[in-house]
């Protein structure tokens, strides 16, 4: 496995600019990926995305990868396995940031426990992602 160097990764968005560090992972479980729908009612309530978050003070981008998997589904990831790249986009806030995915594969991907969303579903290859284009790139690169 050939991931890059985290602390690499900080000091590129630090010198790009990036206000906040966000973390997403393509949970794979037997060739299929988990995605979440957000609640009603929030910002973008209703859409599916990857399990992902916001990089806290003091951690690093793998802490907080751990950290955000387990807290929105109850998995703990087991390994990773891929680092699928990285996209900016403007927040709500109008803060410029940044996701970095990676793929990842659970210890036990049985007892999922939703805490911030209201529905999940996994899905294979085949099937089309009602994702934002980026995250459909990135999961294309996780099953390419």
């Amino acid at each position: 496995m050939n991931l890059p160097d985290i602390t690499e990764l900080a000091r590129q968005d630090a010198a790009d600019g990036v206000q906040q560090q966000i973390v997403g992972a393509v949970v794979d479980h037997k060739g299929e990926i988990l995605l979440l729908r957000r609640l009603p009612g929030e910002f973008r309530g209703g859409a599916w995305e990857l399990p992902s978050g916001k990089v806290e003070p003091g951690e690093d981008l793998l802490t907080a990868l751990h950290r955000e998997v387990a807290e929105e589904t109850g998995l703990v990831i087991d390994e990773i396995t891929g680092y699928l790249g990285a996209f900016d986009y403007t927040a709500r806030n109008g803060g410029h940031y940044r996701q970095h995915t990676w793929s990842v594969v659970p210890r036990d991907a049985d007892n999922i426990e939703l805490s911030e969303h209201d529905a999940y579903r996994w899905v294979d290859a085949e099937q089309q992602y009602p994702v934002s284009d980026d995250l459909k790139r990135q999961i294309a690169a996780h099953f390419g």
